[in-house]
């Protein structure tokens, strides 16, 4: 028969165990909740980021870019690594490097996203070999245009400015291979938001830039087909 002082001991010994599986399962529930509050966050980013690329592309006349715009981001290569270092201020992908020195999200992503300068870089043969930016073709100019300031929008939120896309723009300058060129234009379009604003960009990027980068590509296209045509007879 067990005296008063064991029954003691043992309920003593009970309530230890239930508060620490009790500890247990709230660090289970604040994990699980910490997660599914990171997975929801970063699908809302990244979703209401697409679609702000996706307005912007419409607006400067480029509508099968804006459907497709970053659609690798719900990859798994991607989504599970911005989860995972999901910030809600700023991209996962520098968390990412913090963490791991590489982002293999975003090595991801410029391999497969052709509004993104970086994916351009390649071996220059007429600078010995060197790595250098190529010049971007104007669709994916603009789209990248479209692109910075909708994510400028995504994370500053009130504090957007049209001359917040420059600044970021000028601040981050000599840091990476860009094209010449393509740094001159980029620049030019974004000045061009700063002091004159949005509906004046998309309509010098649309009736402008777009339309005589499709006339130039339709002619190029008849006279491959000619050359063709003339090749077969």
């Amino acid at each position: 028969m067990e005296s008063a002082a064991d029954l003691k001991a043992l309920k003593q010994k009970k309530c230890v165990g239930e508060e620490k599986n009790a500890s247990c399962m709230k660090g289970v529930s604040e994990a699980v909740c910490e997660n599914a509050s990171k997975f929801t966050g970063h699908l809302k980013t990244v979703t209401k980021h697409k679609y702000e690329v996706m307005k912007n592309c419409f607006k400067a006349g480029l509508y099968y870019q804006g459907l497709v715009h970053d659609l690798s981001k719900y990859s798994p290569s991607e989504f599970i690594r911005g989860v995972k270092y999901y910030q809600g201020d700023r991209s996962p992908n520098d968390a990412e490097r913090r963490a791991t020195g590489v982002s293999r999200a975003w090595l991801h992503h410029k391999g497969r996203n052709k509004h993104h300068f970086e994916y351009w870089i390649d071996y220059d043969l007429s600078a010995g070999g060197k790595m250098a930016g190529l010049e971007m073709p104007v669709i994916y100019l603009v789209e990248m245009v479209c692109d910075r300031i909708a994510a400028s929008k995504t994370y500053m939120k009130e504090a957007y400015t049209d001359s917040a896309p420059l600044e970021y723009f000028e601040h981050s300058k000599g840091k990476y291979f860009m094209n010449p060129k393509t740094e001159k234009m980029l620049r030019k379009l974004l000045t061009m938001l700063a002091e004159d604003g949005e509906d004046d960009l998309f309509a010098y990027m649309r009736y402008v830039l777009v339309r005589k980068y499709r006339k130039q590509r339709g002619r190029r296209l008849v006279e491959e087909m000619k050359g063709a045509l003339h090749g077969q007879i």
